[in-house]
């Protein structure tokens, strides 16, 4: 009876010391679904994860552009990130940046990892001991995985919203593979966090301009719904700048265009219609500012003290008698 409790207590320790290389403060539990994926036609990539876990774009999403994305999930080994990233830089496939990640890592059959390159491959690991219901399924282009799901309906349904929305651009097609996981029953725990990032298909001299698109819900009770809302926020930013790159060349016909896509796609923001009016007054089109301003005072009179402050500034070229007319 002594040796079997020896043998035992023995095997309880050697267990314990395994399971601690992986189960640890420094390794977040971010059981989730994710989607890394590539347009063939921008070559632009994304990806994007859903989770029960607090800030989970800090943790389970990386990328770079003219490289690629990652997600490392589940029992989370958050160097897969940076690794990952940089074997796909030293001309490493997908495949063999995986094998080498998970070559001497003792946690690997808790881990669930995705990589995608710059030209669409792919390679996913979903180690046998991740927590029901996991799994995942790729192909060029893209790769869906998810552990901790309601039920293993959650991937299949997020490969088939990939493949049926193939005419959206990127982010929209990618948004559309989160909500089909979370109809299909989602993270058993529920919903807190999300994170979309889409990045350029080839790397630049501007590296911060690289990143082109960077959205994260840290906690919230609908993060995919707040995650679609913060999108169509910069969609409608993205129609502003186009619209004041008109403005400098003194296209106003199609600044105009760019300013009213962007006040239709967010009509609550009063200071998409605020700049609008300035515009339109430096481009002596005073009368059509002047209706727009009084909206706009009337909900918040602030602006009224901020038109009087442009001019010192030369952001607003207006006579005395306009600027009157534009704060009374």
């Amino acid at each position: 009876m002594r040796i079997l409790h020896s043998i035992c207590f023995m095997l309880f320790v050697n267990n314990l010391t395994a399971q601690q290389t992986f189960f640890n403060t420094r390794n977040n539990l971010a059981h989730t679904f994710s989607i890394v994926a590539r347009d063939a036609k921008t070559g632009e990539m994304a990806v994007a994860v859903q989770s029960h876990w607090f800030s989970v774009g800090t943790v389970v999403a990386w990328g770079e552009a003219g490289v690629g994305v990652v997600a490392t999930q589940s029992f989370v080994n958050k160097s897969f990130g940076i690794r990952g990233l940089e074997l796909l830089k030293q001309g490493k496939s997908p495949q063999e940046a995986m094998n080498i990640l998970l070559s001497d890592d003792a946690g690997k059959e808790v881990r669930q990892v995705a990589i995608l390159d710059s030209t669409g491959r792919v390679a996913t690991h979903t180690g046998k001991n991740c927590i029901d219901a996991a799994g995942h399924l790729n192909g060029e282009n893209f790769s869906v995985q998810a552990n901790m799901m309601l039920n293993d309906r959650v991937w299949p349904a997020m490969a088939d919203a990939w493949k049926k929305n193939s005419q959206l651009a990127l982010p929209e097609r990618v948004m559309e593979v989160m909500k089909a996981a979370q109809a299909a029953g989602g993270d058993i725990r529920g919903k807190q966090s999300a994170v979309l990032m889409v990045f350029a298909p080839h790397k630049s001299n501007e590296p911060w301009n690289d990143r082109l698109i960077d959205l994260r819900i840290d906690d919230s009770k609908e993060p995919i719904k707040e995650l679609e809302r913060l999108l169509t926020v910069h969609r409608a930013y993205e129609h502003m700048n186009q619209g004041d790159l008109y403005t400098e060349k003194s296209d106003m016909a199609n600044a105009m265009k760019e300013y009213n896509a962007a006040m239709k796609q967010f009509p609550d923001n009063l200071e998409m219609k605020y700049w609008t009016a300035i515009t339109l007054a430096n481009n002596k089109q005073v009368s059509k500012a002047l209706p727009m301003l009084k909206e706009i005072y009337s909900k918040d009179p602030n602006w009224k003290e901020l038109t009087r402050r442009l001019p010192k500034v030369g952001l607003l070229n207006v006579t005395e008698a306009e600027l009157k007319q534009m704060t009374q």
